[in-house]
């Protein structure tokens, strides 16, 4: 059963639930009005015969005589097809006279009515007749305080019954047809409600046989629950192609990473078995080739396991760090990669930080190798470590071909590549520069690029001093930094 006519029938249930209650409600309420009425007619018709026979001061027989009673005609406005029948008893139980009954009978005694009633306590009753049931009212009649008779006043319910009869029927078939258009009204109701779930339903459906992520659900009230629900629903699709679509660009260029170096390494392959390895010079140059394109594949794996790392969660270390040394190694093991770019280091301030080596090492390789990737045969990339106040830069700058301003605010996203066309040597992943601002924020630093297009690029990375060189900032005692650093994600 579908969630429409689910929702439809348990709706539909609890209302019919609810008529039924207002029914059995006004129903009893009804009931017990008309037969209250009926009583206090009894009761009232009993009382002025009471006050008949006590104002007329004589013996019973003589005032009751025959099977006629004498009676003053008694009120019944509301039931006028069921006349209040009376009859008097002698206190043996024989009947001594009565009134014209109704339908041809009048009212009985039974033995407890008439202990009852010579107890001096009345007894109202209902009792079944061929005619339907009657309601019937056992009093004493006393004279001189002494109970010389019992006077019996009855009356049909048939016209009671009748009403009662009739005020269910109508809630019968009004409670029927109020269920039945509730239902049909609920159902609409609900198909129009959960039409947003069923676009939402068949866009999925659509994606995943078309694997199309681009297509979108269409909101007609925002403002709702079920349109907050579909806005939802498609920034999650949005998200989604947007993840694949960086899926597919970095198999695609990974692809491509790996398979340039492993092109080089085969080719250089070739050149040793056919005979570069009788020739010192050929044979050093292949090597050195080969080095090269083996760091390259082990930085880009590198850097493709940092950043699995992130998403899970790393650790970083915190040790003293001596940037000094930190950035000649770099220097060391980018020069060889240089290969017709001129790497040099610029000023070198000693200075010390707290934080992780290897994960600041990795930043400012990343940095320094990208600059060489985009700078062309004959320019330069300058490292350089300076102290400035309470901080220490670490810059790179490079003489290649400069970053447009409208790539710019994009380059520290993860897998956002320039146009290949402006790299010489072909574009990286593009997760180099992302890797070093994590780090850096990892860190507790900062990262800024000032960049001309057609001159050159300069990233400085700033860090806080150790505490032992640095112990104020702007009057207030650094954060400590001797607690490990926290996790990042």
């Amino acid at each position: 059963m579908t969630l429409r006519y689910r929702l439809t029938f348990i709706s539909v249930a609890f209302m019919t639930l609810g008529l039924l209650i207002l029914g059995l409600t006004l129903y009893s309420a009804e009931r017990a009005i008309l037969l209250n009425g009926v009583r206090d007619d009894l009761v009232r018709a009993t009382n002025q015969i009471q006050s008949q026979y006590a104002e007329a001061k004589k013996p019973l027989e003589r005032y009751f005589s025959g099977t006629s009673v004498s009676l003053l005609p008694v009120p019944n406005e509301d039931f006028e097809g069921s006349p209040i029948s009376v009859a008097v008893y002698y206190p043996n139980g024989v009947r001594l006279a009565s009134t014209p009954s109704f339908m041809g009978e009048g009212p009985t005694l039974d033995s407890t009515e008439l202990a009852s009633a010579l107890e001096k306590n009345s007894v109202i009753s209902t009792k079944p007749s061929s005619y339907g049931r009657t309601m019937q009212v056992v009093s004493p009649l006393t004279f001189d305080h002494t109970v010389v008779g019992v006077l019996v006043a009855s009356q049909s319910l048939r016209t009671v019954d009748r009403a009662l009869d009739t005020l269910s029927l109508v809630f019968l078939i009004a409670g029927s047809l109020t269920v039945v258009l509730m239902f049909l009204g609920i159902s609409q109701i609900t198909k129009r409600g959960l039409r947003p779930i069923d676009m939402i339903a068949n866009t999925a459906e659509q994606i995943v046989r078309a694997e199309d992520l681009s297509r979108r659900i269409a909101v007609a009230n925002p403002h709702d629950e079920l349109g907050r629900l579909a806005t939802i629903t498609n920034d999650l699709l949005a998200r989604m192609e947007g993840l694949f679509n960086t899926q597919k660009r970095l198999t695609a260029d990974v692809s491509h990473e790996l398979r340039t170096p492993l092109a080089a390494m085969r080719g250089n392959l070739e050149v040793l078995r056919r005979g570069a390895m009788r020739n010192p010079e050929l044979l050093n140059e292949s090597l050195s080739d080969l080095e090269r394109e083996v760091a390259r594949l082990n930085r880009l794996v590198n850097d493709l396991l940092f950043l699995a790392q992130t998403e899970a969660g790393v650790q970083m270390r915190s040790e003293p760090v001596e940037l000094d040394t930190l950035i000649l190694e770099v220097f060391r093991e980018l020069r060889p990669l240089a290969e017709h770019v001129k790497l040099q280091i610029g000023s070198e301030d000693q200075a010390t930080v707290i934080g992780d080596r290897d994960r600041l090492k990795q930043a400012m390789l990343n940095l320094a190798y990208n600059a060489i990737q985009h700078t062309p045969e004959g320019g330069a990339v300058t490292l350089s470590l300076e102290r400035v106040g309470r901080e220490v830069a670490l810059r790179v700058q490079d003489t290649g071909e400069g970053i447009p301003p409208d790539i710019l605010p994009n380059i520290f996203q993860r897998f956002y590549r320039a146009d290949k066309s402006r790299v010489r040597k072909g574009g990286g992943a593009g997760i180099g520069l992302a890797i070093v601002k994590w780090i850096t924020d990892a860190h507790r630093g900062t990262i800024e690029v000032r960049s001309n297009v057609g001159e050159g690029s300069l990233f400085t990375l700033w860090l806080p001093l150790a505490p032992a060189t640095d112990r104020l900032i702007t009057g207030q005692l650094r954060e400590s930094p001797s607690q490990p650093l926290p996790i990042v994600k």
